[in-house]
């Protein structure tokens, strides 16, 4: 999930952000989460999503009852942004510290300790690496929040019955339909064509 995406789903997981005009509607004007696809076994799923990510998909997933090896490379997932959004934040915090004790120490509160130079910065280390540990563990928690959508503590998948078996014996792809390449009837053909059954427009009844 990138930038972009965070941003466009904000207001499915933050309360009282307007949701953007939706791009689908039914003729009763309900708005069209996506379509859901059952599959009957993993090497089924698997091929599926080599096809749905091969016909160009960005914003989908599979929802399976237990991991499937070489799943992120059949869906075309791509390294996470995380490690270096972290890494970049470390980097300035330790700045921050060190910026902090050079001031602390040479202008705002000035004392001489056993005669050691107040501006070396080997006494500052501690402080340094302490703030940089503290602001990494806060990014990547925070970030992985944010790249996935969470908190959500509700979404349209949750009302089919379908979704839910993928806690216990189910394969199932669901493509959203604020996914560029979405339309609805051609998007439920690609499924069957790519093997599955069950084949279910979700709707979002949350405004």
């Amino acid at each position: 999930m990138g930038l972009n995406d965070v941003l466009a789903a904000a207001p499915d997981y933050i309360p009282f952000l307007p949701k953007p005009k939706p791009r689908f509607v039914t003729e009763d004007g309900r708005r069209v989460h996506g379509v859901v696809a059952e599959f009957a076994t993993p090497a089924d799923v698997f091929h599926a999503a080599e096809k749905v990510r091969d016909a160009g998909f960005k914003r989908w997933d599979v929802n399976t009852p237990f991991p499937i090896h070489d799943m992120e490379e059949a869906m075309g997932m791509q390294r996470t942004k995380l490690p270096y959004i972290v890494f970049g934040h470390a980097l300035l915090f330790v700045l921050l510290a060190w910026v902090m004790q050079q001031f602390m120490n040479n202008w705002d509160y000035y004392i001489v300790v056993q005669g050691k130079p107040s501006e070396d910065w080997e006494a500052y280390v501690p402080i340094m690496f302490e703030l940089a540990v503290l602001i990494s563990a806060f990014t990547a928690l925070g970030g992985m929040l944010a790249f996935n959508g969470l908190p959500r503590f509700s979404h349209p998948l949750f009302s089919s019955d379908r979704f839910l078996a993928t806690s216990d014996d189910r394969f199932i792809i669901g493509i959203e339909a604020d996914d560029p390449s979405f339309d609805p009837e051609q998007t439920k053909k690609m499924l069957a064509d790519a093997g599955g059954s069950e084949i279910d427009l979700i709707l979002d009844d949350e405004e």
